[in-house]
């Protein structure tokens, strides 16, 4: 069995399944480029998250689905059955997941660089929770509330920068003072600075009930020891917290583990943190109802795939390249974005071949940065050859954009 197989995608017969089906023949009586979803991987993360969540906690699991990482209603809607609730972090992702049929209780917002108009959009659906991203954003909100909805209580949470934060890519990093590359942080409130932020937004006529935190996306097990941290971190506000005598009804410790991406990567410990999360939160003897995660990538990145075909073979001086009827910007901007991202690509006719050569996968967009792949062993293919670009389930077609006036693919639900 290969690496990257799954409930979703399998090979038979050297040729690559996607929920049973050839994913030759779907790309022939569908068009390519074209992004398949499958609702049954997707359930199957959901389940797999929430029961290791239940087996380590006593408290109430809170699972927020990431919408940013893909927001096709039919993945929402499976995911609404499921029972989970929603992070949203624009007005428009709050006005789709009501749409959809989510409550407001089982919405949590969290913004940046919130505007007036904004929070009026936000704050009028009165029963959600809205993370405090900052002092100023507090102001704001203040001003909303008297201007639209005075005597209005909302429900809000603060948003803890811990000081240290964990990404596959510097632009990836979400805590800390600044991202390894020298990129400052713009998100949270300093550690030392939350606990009174919080009960300002309670002298302010606010109900602060929990906290917040995120360090970044795409963790393997070599950020673990950095992710620890950031728990201990997160305990000891809410001890502060606690101590000042108010109620927290959770402490929200963000997403950033992922899937597999690459052979080599090692899995983020997701029970062993878990584990450190319960053991953290009994020890600084918190009284929180839930215990809430924010998984994107870990629920969608595997139960979704594009399917391409290959249009020619060039090469340009030493370099092979396979030229493809797709772009990155158009469909998985991951890897033009960000020089770490890398998505595993199949021959779907032939999986496992002799005739195995070092290439790289050109989109046909004009940019340089247009390669879902460089200098990747893979099974030379033909031209009408079909490849799958595997984990674009998520922030793929959420990412994608409409640049050199090229359409974004159509969506398959199995």
């Amino acid at each position: 069995m290969n690496w990257w197989e799954n409930r979703f995608i399998k090979v038979k017969r050297n040729a690559l399944l996607l929920g049973n089906q050839a994913a030759v023949t779907i790309a022939e009586n569908q068009g390519t480029p074209l992004f398949v979803y499958s609702r049954e991987q997707l359930r199957h993360n959901y389940r797999r998250l929430l029961k290791a969540m239940q087996n380590s906690f006593s408290r109430e699991p809170r699972i927020l689905y990431a919408m940013k990482a893909n927001s096709h209603p039919e993945l929402l809607g499976t995911l609404f059955s499921e029972g989970a609730w929603i992070d949203a972090v624009s007005p428009g992702e709050i006005a789709l997941a009501r749409n959809l049929g989510f409550p407001v209780s089982r919405i949590m917002f969290t913004g940046t660089s919130l505007s007036l108009e904004d929070l009026q959009k936000i704050m009028c659906h009165t029963d959600l929770i809205i993370n405090i991203d900052a002092e100023a954003q507090l102001e704001i909100m203040h001003e909303a509330r008297e201007r639209w909805f005075a005597h209005k209580q909302f429900k809000v949470a603060v948003r803890v920068n811990p000081g240290k934060g964990r990404g596959f890519s510097p632009k990836a990093v979400t805590a800390g003072e600044t991202a390894s590359d020298g990129t400052p942080i713009k998100f949270g409130v300093e550690k030392d600075q939350a606990a009174a932020l919080f009960k300002r937004a309670a002298d302010m006529g606010f109900q602060p009930i929990g906290l917040h935190q995120h360090l970044g996306s795409g963790w393997d097990r070599n950020d673990f020891l950095a992710v620890k941290t950031a728990v201990d971190t997160l305990a000891e506000v809410a001890a502060d917290v606690q101590n000042q005598g108010f109620h927290l009804d959770f402490l929200d410790f963000g997403g950033g583990f992922g899937p597999r991406y690459a052979p080599e990567q090692g899995i983020f410990p997701i029970e062993d943190y878990l584990t450190y999360i319960n053991q953290k939160i009994t020890e600084a003897r918190l009284n929180i109802k839930a215990v809430v995660l924010e998984p994107g990538k870990y629920l969608a990145a595997d139960a979704g795939v594009l399917l391409v075909r290959v249009e020619y073979l060039k090469k340009n001086y030493q370099n092979l390249f396979v030229c493809v009827n797709a772009g990155t910007f158009n469909t998985v901007p991951r890897p033009a974005i960000y020089q770490e991202a890398q998505h595993p690509i199949i021959h779907c006719s032939q999986v496992k071949s002799e005739d195995v050569q070092v290439l790289s996968i050109a989109g046909n967009l004009c940019e340089s940065g247009d390669l879902f792949a460089k200098n990747r062993e893979l099974t030379v293919p033909r031209r009408g050859d079909i490849l799958a670009v595997l984990n674009a389930g998520a922030y793929c077609r959420s990412m994608a954009s409409n640049y050199n006036t090229r359409e974004i693919p159509k969506e398959l639900i199995l």
